[in-house]
């Protein structure tokens, strides 16, 4: 199956920022892709997260989640995306991962479980943690893809329940915060996942300067199989499930593990 990562440059205009999912999707669908992936605050981003966010939110029915399901349908390819999700706490919105069918059906939606308290940002004041822990999947295709936004990456267990779920890719929906030695583990988390539980972790971030760019599908045995480089680019890569099962027929870490 052919995949696609939108990497975009997102800003405060959601019609801007939904015209662009659209061109990138339509470009996806074009070059035969099936499924197409978006960074988290796809709709909405900015440098910092502030009040405005609860503000602009709306539920997965609203403007922007619409357009969304109609972008998928007019493409016919899935698509996931990040959102900013109203949530009932008024002064707290849900950090958002949607999936659509390519009928524009919602197939899942994720709210993000591990908020960034970090790096001198505090992304739990404005917004709320996912009530449940439970892992988030969905299956095109005959694949079965796992969601997970930028700071889960840090925490391999959420990766692990994903995997246990059956998931072969690992969807990283991602703005990861610009820093001292970030890109760099940035790369080396999305390929120690793939590694961890033998199974693609295509990582798709926000453009410069708001993130670092850099996104890029990781194989089964933690290889980059393609990147892109710091602007809005679109990147178009094969998964394989015959890949995720030799490498696990190799590795039988699954059936291996003991739990401590």
């Amino acid at each position: 199956m052919r995949i696609a990562l939108g990497q975009l440059a997102s800003g405060t205009d959601t019609p801007v920022n939904l015209r662009a999912i659209d061109a990138f999707a339509g470009r996806a669908a074009a070059a035969g892709a099936s499924l197409v992936a978006f960074p988290e605050y796809a709709t909405y981003e900015k440098k910092k997260i502030d009040a405005t966010f609860p503000a602009v939110a709306q539920p997965l029915d609203g403007e922007a989640g619409t357009e969304l399901s109609r972008i998928a349908a007019r493409h016919g390819i899935a698509l996931v995306a990040g959102l900013v999700e109203s949530s009932p706490d008024p002064a707290r919105a849900y950090n958002t991962l949607a999936a659509f069918a390519p009928d524009g059906g919602l197939l899942a939606a994720y709210r993000k479980i591990h908020l960034f308290d970090a790096q001198g940002f505090c992304e739990s004041e404005f917004v709320a943690p996912a009530p449940s822990t439970e892992p988030v999947t969905f299956a095109v295709g005959g694949l079965r893809f796992g969601l997970l936004t930028c700071y889960d990456l840090r925490f391999p267990e959420q990766a692990r329940a994903l995997s246990d779920a059956g998931s072969q890719v690992l969807l990283a929906c991602s703005s990861w915060v610009p820093g001292e030695l970030k890109t760099n583990q940035w790369r080396t988390l999305l390929g120690a996942r793939a590694i961890e539980n033998s199974l693609y972790v295509a990582g798709v971030c926000q453009a410069t300067p708001v993130s670092v760019g850099n996104s890029l599908l990781a194989g089964p045995m933690g290889d980059v199989v393609a990147e892109l480089g710091l602007d809005a680019d679109l990147l178009l890569a094969d998964v394989s499930p015959a890949a995720v099962d030799q490498v696990r027929s190799h590795f039988p870490i699954h059936r291996q593990r003991r739990i401590l």
